[in-house]
């Protein structure tokens, strides 16, 4: 397994790293057993938030206590906060759930501009206060949009980016590694299957694998999920000519306009469940399951005919997509396999 250097932190960590949002879904017995099963697999870069409901908590549980020593693993967490005193209490919250003293990366989550000092927000002052009480040890941010992420690589401010990065990135977007690479900051691939529109874990692997400072994040939420990226350890895949032609093919198919379900367009003002709804199509065609078609879904599925197409959603959408077309696009694929017209494969 390569082994990464993130940028200026100096961390150095096997690049298969543990993105834990799905662990919220899962009992917090079989959490802690997928956590530790990773650590005994060799995974010692661990990704949650305050956002991901108890997933701080199951970290906590897992490795907290003196189950190891705290400086084996590399815990970042996130802050979605806007206002000083909301900082310092998600802070003192995820310190809690994760029995530790400190987190390795603290990140600005879902970042809509890039906090500076004296930028009259104060955020960015708060960083540099938890690190000096050595309640955090890097400071870093997320984003979806590629002038935030770029902004935050220049600005010298942020020693970790975190975008989405899978073989379906454009040139900006393996750009922006470039980009962090030369001016040391380390990048976290959030997203490296795509939402789920990816399903093959070979290629993901392989392609991520290809660029330097860059630690991916793989969102595990079962254990056969991560008997798959453990496999990886010792045995990485390496792009070739036949990967290479996969995911040409890949590109083909899911280039241009579809949504990877990020939320920035949420909340629509009539309830459409857009990050979802507007992917339907593709999810039935690579992610097929019956679920998809179950009453609950009918219902999130019918509330597009809600639309008021008021636009709301568009300026907030990082890729500029059509919403309100794409929504009623989705609908129509969907009454078809509803109907019986396709099948779900």
């Amino acid at each position: 397994m390569k082994e990464i250097t993130l940028g200026s932190t100096g961390i150095r960590v096997p690049q298969n790293g543990f993105g834990a949002l799905p662990i919220q879904r899962v009992e917090k017995d079989e959490a802690v057993k997928i956590l530790r099963k990773a650590y005994d697999g060799g995974m010692r870069f661990f990704d949650t938030a305050r956002a991901y409901s108890d997933s701080e908590v199951k970290l906590g549980e897992a490795f907290g206590n003196g189950y190891i020593k705290r400086e084996e693993i590399i815990i970042a967490s996130k802050t979605t906060s806007k206002t000083p005193e909301a900082f310092w209490n998600d802070l003192e919250t995820s310190l809690n759930n994760l029995k530790t003293d400190y987190l390795d990366i603290y990140q600005f989550h879902l970042m809509g501009q890039c906090f500076r000092p004296g930028d009259g927000t104060g955020m960015y002052e708060c960083m540099l206060e938890a690190k000096a009480q050595g309640k955090i040890r890097h400071i870093g941010g997320t984003a979806h949009k590629i002038g935030i992420a770029r902004e935050l690589a220049e600005s010298g401010l942020y020693e970790t980016v975190q975008y989405p990065i899978s073989y379906l990135a454009d040139e900006q977007e393996t750009e922006l590694i470039r980009l962090c690479n030369s001016n040391n900051v380390g990048v976290i691939c959030m997203k490296g299957l795509a939402g789920g529109l990816i399903t093959d874990s070979r290629a993901a692997m392989a392609f991520v694998s290809q660029f330097d400072g860059t630690v991916p994040i793989w969102g595990i939420q079962r254990e056969s999920e991560l008997d798959e990226w453990l496999s990886y350890m010792e045995n990485t895949p390496v792009m070739d000519e036949e990967i290479q032609a996969f995911i040409d093919s890949e590109r083909k198919e899911l280039g241009g306009e579809f949504c990877r379900g990020c939320g920035y367009c949420m909340p629509c003002t009539v309830g459409i469940q857009i990050n979802q709804c507007n992917r339907m199509s593709l999810m039935l065609r690579r992610a097929p399951s019956d679920g998809w078609l179950n009453e609950h879904w009918q219902t999130e599925m019918n509330r597009i005919e809600e639309c008021i197409s008021c636009g709301a959603c568009l300026p907030k959408c990082p890729y500029e997509l059509d919403i309100p077309r794409l929504l009623k696009k989705n609908l129509e694929d969907y009454r078809e396999v509803l109907a019986g017209n396709r099948s779900v494969k």
